[in-house]
């Protein structure tokens, strides 16, 4: 049960049904209040995007009104998908329409790239090859050197919860074994679960492993100026 004193963080989230992704309860208990919108994402492609994206800033803006330290667009490939300067923009006009500070899951996992001492990333998605291949671009475009991307080829929003810990684990393993000189590894998609994942692969490889739902929990709740950290759940979550 969440203090009813607790700080509020918002959420904007792509399932219709607007739940809090489990991560938030799992590493911060009930220390933080996070308060979710649903967009309501069709499939986890650029024509899906394409569909719900101008309704983010009407999202950020009604999570404003409920009283919200910070807001954040928990969507990786939403917000990643029109480019670098697309995302920046994206995250300046909810900071306009809300007065608050405002972030996104592909921020998220910059900053959790960049937090950890990862230049050369090797790619772990759920995505599409069009998908993986605008990612690639992204990373590179905020300073990154991909070593090398791989996806599971999935479009579907409720898919993505169903994939098992040990397909991911595999995924993780395989992109390390093509580039062995990555210096760590980026896991992308918020629909993923990979807590568990996470420390796996980090014991194997002895590697970060940056995954978007946890790294986008690390940077909203540091960026509301609160306590990111949950030791247990691998590298990042030891920051602060």
């Amino acid at each position: 049960m969440t203090d009813s004193n607790a700080p509020r963080i918002g959420l904007i989230v792509p399932p219709a049904t607007g739940e809090v992704p489990f991560e938030g309860p799992a590493l911060y208990g009930s220390r933080i209040a996070f308060h979710a919108r649903g967009l309501g994402l069709g499939s986890v492609t650029p024509a899906g995007y394409d569909e719900v994206i101008e309704s983010v800033v009407g999202h950020a803006r009604a999570l404003a009104e409920q009283d919200m330290r910070a807001i954040s667009l928990m969507g990786t490939s939403l917000s990643f998908y029109r480019g670098a300067g697309f995302t920046r923009e994206l995250r300046e006009r909810m900071r306009e329409a809300t007065g608050l500070p405002c972030t996104t899951m592909s921020h998220a996992v910059i900053n959790g790239l960049a937090a950890t001492g990862v230049r050369r990333v090797a790619v772990a998605t759920s995505y599409i090859d069009d998908v993986n291949e605008r990612l690639a671009a992204y990373l590179r475009d905020e300073g990154l050197e991909v070593t090398a991307v791989e996806g599971l080829g999935i479009s579907g929003v409720q898919a993505m919860g169903q994939v098992k810990s040990d397909t991911l684990v595999d995924l993780c393993l395989r992109v390390h074994a093509a580039a062995p000189d990555s210096e760590g590894i980026l896991l992308s998609c918020g629909g993923l679960r990979t807590l568990e994942v996470t420390l796996q692969v980090e014991r194997r490889l002895g590697v970060p492993l940056i995954s978007s739902s946890p790294a986008g929990f690390w940077d909203v709740v540091r960026l509301s100026g609160l306590d990111p950290r949950s030791p247990g759940h691998g590298r990042l979550l030891h920051v602060q």
